[in-house]
């Protein structure tokens, strides 16, 4: 059935990724500047789009399912299960917790499209209940971490296509900009979206997506991480998260003014500030205040630090896409 389908559907394939040399290029899109990158999957037999978030920092793939009557799911695609014949559901339950909000749904089996890569029976979520603090502009998550990190259980979509031997080489890497252009590729690194030679990091240990940082300064000035941290790289991060009171001293440093849950600063700031510099492995990876600073509207400015609210037994930072997209990045 899945053989005869693609026969008669390649077109619908072809629109949203390019294959060269055995690697997979998606295009996602960022929106409202700092908001997070999305792209499209497709699931079901009969193919439902959903616009997703590509996320490094956990492992579920999950969508909005149409018995979710949360307030949010209301502006979400929602997945019609009965309309894809090889759909099967389970008895499984499971839930999330995020830093915006949290999820519960369910386990299901079902065949998703991530452009041309196709896994077959493939383990995804379905939420039946969604708690979120923020306005829900997507329809669901990809995750990208290991399995262990899994709270359904289930193995990830990019673990699947690993050990089938759809892709390969067992990494993945994005390419995030302000403008037009960003992409996440599956398979490989296209040498033609990075200039330079890779610096290559080691993880803390393996199952996480967590670096040891050196230190973060500011004019050659220690100013956080003095004694080494951890750094978490996470794409379903927007903004740069640290412990509370280090955010707290970076805001002073940099002259800003807290109003209401941000921190504004200046106009004249982002061509006068310095760039704040994290050294991972010996090397610096400069934030320029043209990227740390963003224009929320006329006039208004505000930085893109921010407190990192979950407590971690010892001093942890999240790099999201303001950082990531300075640097292309690849894990493998």
């Amino acid at each position: 059935m899945l053989n005869n389908f693609l026969k008669g559907h390649v077109y619908r394939l072809s629109q949203f990724s390019s294959r060269g040399s055995n690697i997979t290029i998606h295009p996602v899109k960022n929106i409202m500047d700092v908001s997070l990158y999305m792209g499209k999957v497709t699931i079901g037999t009969l193919p439902q789009e959903f616009q997703v978030i590509f996320d490094t920092g956990s492992s579920d793939l999950w969508v909005t399912s149409v018995f979710c009557p949360s307030p949010a799911c209301s502006t979400q695609v929602r997945f019609r299960h009965y309309k894809s014949p090889t759909f099967r559901p389970t008895q499984k339950t499971f839930s999330i917790a995020y830093g915006s909000g949290s999820i519960e749904g369910f386990l299901a089996y079902d065949t998703i499209w991530i452009g041309d890569l196709i896994s077959a029976d493939q383990p995804f979520g379905l939420s039946v209940v969604e708690y979120v603090l923020e306005i829900v502009t997507y329809d669901g998550i990809v995750g990208l971490n290991y399995p262990n990190k899994s709270f359904s259980g289930a193995i990830p979509i990019f673990d699947k296509l690993k050990n089938q031997g759809a892709i390969a080489e067992p990494a993945f890497a994005f390419c995030l900009s302000k403008a037009k252009g960003s992409v996440v590729m599956f398979g490989g690194v296209g040498k033609s979206y990075c200039q330079g030679a890779l610096s290559w990091v080691p993880l803390i240990h393996v199952g996480n997506w967590s670096v040891h940082m050196d230190h973060i300064s500011k004019k050659r000035k220690a100013i956080s991480c003095s004694g080494s941290c951890e750094a978490l790289v996470d794409t379903a991060t927007s903004l740069i998260l640290g412990p509370r009171r280090l955010i707290n001293n970076i805001q002073k440093l940099i002259g800003a003014t807290p109003r209401g849950s941000e921190n504004y600063v200046s106009c004249f700031a982002v061509n006068t500030l310095s760039s704040i510099i994290f050294t991972i492995n010996g090397i610096n990876y400069p934030v320029p205040a043209q990227a740390y600073i963003l224009k929320v509207s006329r006039g208004h400015f505000y930085t893109t630090f921010k407190e990192n609210k979950v407590r971690a037994s010892r001093e942890t930072w999240i790099l999201g896409d303001i950082f990531l997209r300075q640097y292309f990045s690849v894990f493998d």
